[in-house]
């Protein structure tokens, strides 16, 4: 059944913002979306000449008919009007989830683009005191964030998200890219499962009314189609930036943005998203790394010779070893690179690179030259340690980094690396984790959005598997337990099945969307 989205906002009589810009948004997301007027403005593309709130009872009464027949999944907010139509809002939340979990939006449009001011101090005390608390996610840009917290300053927009969560918002994006980087668009993302800044360049426009409302409303949208606030937020990112591109002049003024099918997989629409609180100096381009073809991994360098020594062989193998327990820090240390030098040995004699996981700071002193982190221990690194990682690279040492989510596809790419993992594209039993399947339509859309070659990983059990990872257009598939105890039998079925893969590829079948890879937690907020 198409997710139904219910826009408590106001009108535009010139067609760009407000309701207008939101059922484009909806339309370009295929979610059904329900327009509920709670404002009326007389405007066109120079000014805002009139703005008159519905009557409260009018506003119940719509949302009492929808509530009847199209219950929503979403809620989003936008111009309210009054505070009474802002408590109003509040009611109907409460009631729609003593039904079912339903999420709320809020973006706080106070000013209009023309300067019209849109919000009272009654108003901006019902958004703190009843809106914030009940708020899945806040779209605020950030001089409505520092209006709202009553601040002075809007230079610091991580500490006003951090308010603003403060004040009850589960999530919040600070929209509106003015964080002084020339060049690039920067939003900040504050979500329970990633903060950062989302940067994209810069869409160099005039017409650019509506933004606001397209943003938010993709995110609702994303939210509705099942998608966690931080992957929803890279969705409304990306769908904010194609109607940017696709803005038109329609006036003497600001033109709308227009949003529409078909952002989802322009890959040069996918966002980076920063590690830490520093702005994007600039948007670097790197050139993209080779192809591994099968990838091999492995536990031990006895394993890494085994493999290693098969007729044909691969030319990518991953050194995975785990730290037992109660094994010392320097007898661990010992273990480690005895076991990286010798698998190197077999690596040259092999023309085969070797790949070491995790452990990346005794793998560099044992001399490796590939190594591949996942995001929990991307996360860990202090800024000495990246540091010390891009002194690494600029050495040549090659580093690959895992990702299962929107948003850790998005991190992936601002540290431009040479590869990315994709996973688990089956169900795997090798670790546990909360990510759902891939599937082959994800793996497709991962290796044509991504900006470097990209590998499957997880369940890739029989050879069979291996091939639709190489049909579905990935630069790689990961074979672990599939190796057996002897891969010398088993690895000439496992690269037949690539190169058949290989010879089935068709990177015209990109899916518009990805699918959500973490489910959502049912709460209500």
């Amino acid at each position: 059944m198409t997710p139904i989205l219910w826009s408590i906002a106001g009108t535009d009589s010139g067609g760009g913002a407000g309701l207008a810009a939101d059922q484009r948004a909806a339309d370009a997301f295929g979610v059904h979306l329900c327009p509920v007027v709670s404002a009326i403005t007389a405007q066109n593309t120079v000014a805002v000449t009139q703005v008159q709130a519905v009557a409260p009872d009018l506003l119940d009464a719509q949302l009492e008919a929808l509530a009847a027949d199209l219950p929503p999944r979403v809620i989003k907010t936008g111009l309210l009007g009054s505070a009474a139509n802002a408590r109003a809002v509040a009611r109907w939340v409460d009631r729609l989830r003593e039904r079912g979990p339903v999420q709320l939006v809020i973006d706080p449009v106070l000013r209009a683009s023309t300067g019209a001011a849109f919000a009272s101090d009654e108003l901006l005390q019902v958004y703190r005191d009843e809106l914030l608390p009940r708020a899945s996610v806040i779209t605020p840009n950030q001089h409505e964030a520092a209006a709202l917290l009553g601040a002075d300053t809007a230079n610091n927009v991580p500490g006003l998200a951090g308010a603003l969560q403060r004040l009850g918002a589960q999530a919040v994006v600070v929209t509106g890219g003015d964080a002084g980087t020339p060049g690039l668009s920067l939003d900040w993302l504050q979500t329970p499962h990633a903060r950062g800044w989302l940067s994209l360049p810069r869409v160099s426009t005039s017409n650019h009314h509506g933004t606001g409302c397209t943003f938010a409303t993709s995110l609702a949208a994303a939210l509705a189609l099942g998608f966690v606030a931080a992957d929803a937020a890279v969705l409304a990112k990306m769908a904010t930036t194609h109607a940017l591109r696709h803005a038109r002049a329609v006036g003497q003024g600001a033109g709308p943005v227009i949003a529409r099918p078909g952002f989802g997989n322009d890959p040069t629409l996918l966002p980076r998203l920063s590690l830490d609180d520093s702005t994007p100096a600039s948007w670097p381009e790197r050139l993209r790394g080779r192809e591994p073809g099968v990838y091999a991994i492995v536990d031990s360098a006895e394993r890494v010779e085994a493999v290693l020594r098969a007729q044909p062989t691969v030319s990518t193998i991953q050194l995975r070893m785990k730290r037992p327990a109660g094994v010392a820090d320097a007898t661990w240390a010992a273990l480690l690179g005895e076991a990286i030098q010798r698998s190197q040995r077999a690596a040259h004699a092999a023309s085969a690179t070797l790949v070491i996981n995790d452990h990346w700071q005794l793998a560099l002193q044992a001399g490796a030259r590939a190594l591949h982190l996942g995001q929990e221990d991307l996360l860990a690194l202090t800024p000495e340690d990246r540091t010390q990682l891009q002194a690494a690279r600029a050495q040549g040492v090659m580093l690959g980094l895992s990702s299962h989510s929107l948003w850790e596809i998005c991190r992936a790419a601002a540290l431009m690396p040479d590869l990315i993992a994709c996973g688990p594209v089956w169900p795997t039993t090798t670790k546990d984790m909360p990510w759902l399947p891939q599937g082959r339509d994800n793996l497709a859309w991962w290796a044509h959005m991504a900006p470097a070659p990209v590998v499957g990983i997880g369940g890739i059990l029989e050879p069979e598997q291996l091939q639709a990872v190489a049909a579905a257009g990935a630069a790689g598939g990961c074979v672990v337990r599939g190796l057996g105890d002897e891969p010398a039998l088993t690895l000439p079925a496992w690269l037949s099945a690539w190169q058949a893969g290989l010879a089935r590829q068709d990177r015209t079948a990109i899916p518009a969307l990805p699918h959500a890879t973490l489910p959502a937690d049912g709460a209500t907020r």
